[in-house]
């Protein structure tokens, strides 16, 4: 995909009035300056929602190995789960720039904020996380080890989703208009990569669970995220360009490989690596498209107003 969009690419998106009554606009801004300024967000955002994620798919993960028995496999999930969550509060504290400002968000709850709700979840999540495992390990209080699991699996799906819902919840064109299908996009690429992690740590016999989690959902987020781009037609083009398109690109090939080798290399250490490894690059790939084409989106001034555009069309024409 070339960098600049062909004029009939710009005319699907800036359609002008109805029919053939006004022409096509050409999108043009004081001194071709964006409409919109790009994201703030820096390059630990991507890894902290991929981070978060496999922790919020463990804890999950954890909670359903132990109501079905699989004790081992819960072990191995707990763990990896725990480990997830170390770097993830790190992370998010890098791309504040002090770490006053995390405390800061944590002196009042705003439901209505999904920053507010994501830093109180990390807060909480990282404690239940963090507090089971360490029962776990120590094998003390196994009621109180099991009421910390509960606590972690329920804000686990939190943790995996909220950051989509905080990337929808801007005036990012791209980020904005797909808040239908992102929390269920990174929802589906937590328990892919969760999965995928306990499959790789756990081998075949007892990660069996996980590995078919991983195809899975590995499956279902190749299919939310076709039909996301689908669905915003000429407004996803920035998901095909530049560095954006190079990580969707990839996230697409190594997922369906990783889906593709998970399914039937089961038994073969090697296969094992291979296919747990490149669903966790994809899952992380896939991120990293997200989160780089809503700079693009961004400073291109016809992916605001093209949307803009449509909505006033529509309520005209209603």
């Amino acid at each position: 995909m070339t960098e600049q969009v062909d004029s009939a690419s710009q005319a699907r998106l800036v359609a002008g009035g109805r029919g053939a009554v006004v022409p096509a606009a050409d999108v043009r801004t004081y001194y071709d300056k964006p409409v919109i300024k790009e994201p703030v967000w820096t390059w630990e955002i991507p890894w902290y929602v991929w981070t978060g994620g496999i922790a919020g798919g463990s804890a999950v993960l954890t909670g359903i190995a132990t109501v079905t028995g699989h004790v081992a496999l819960a072990q191995v999930a707990r763990r990896i789960g725990t480990a997830a969550t170390v770097p993830s509060p790190v992370l998010l504290v890098m791309d504040l720039g002090r770490p006053e400002r995390f405390h800061h968000m944590l002196r009042v709850l705003k439901p209505t904020s999904p920053m507010s709700v994501g830093s109180w979840t990390l807060m909480l999540f990282s404690a239940a996380q963090g507090g089971g495992w360490l029962l776990a390990e120590l094998g003390w209080f196994p009621r109180l080890r099991a009421l910390a699991d509960v606590a972690a699996g329920v804000l686990g799906t939190i943790m995996a989703t909220y950051t989509a819902v905080l990337f929808a919840d801007t005036a990012v064109p791209v980020w904005h208009e797909a808040r239908r299908e992102l929390p269920f996009a990174f929802a589906a690429g937590a328990a892919t990569a969760a999965g995928a992690a306990s499959w790789l740590a756990a081998g075949d016999e007892v990660g069996g669970p996980a590995r078919r989690l991983a195809v899975g959902a590995a499956v279902v987020e190749l299919a939310v995220v076709e039909g996301m781009r689908r669905r915003l037609g000429d407004l996803a083009e920035p998901y095909e360009r530049e560095d954006a398109g190079r990580f969707a690109t990839a996230a697409r090939w190594l997922t369906a490989a990783g889906a593709t080798l998970s399914a039937i290399g089961r038994g073969r250490r090697m296969v094992r690596v291979l296919g747990a490894g490149a669903l966790l690059a994809g899952s992380l790939c896939e991120r990293w498209a997200v989160y780089r084409a809503g700079f693009i989106s961004a400073r291109d001034p016809r992916y605001t107003v093209g949307p803009q555009r449509a909505r006033a069309d529509a309520g005209r024409g209603a």
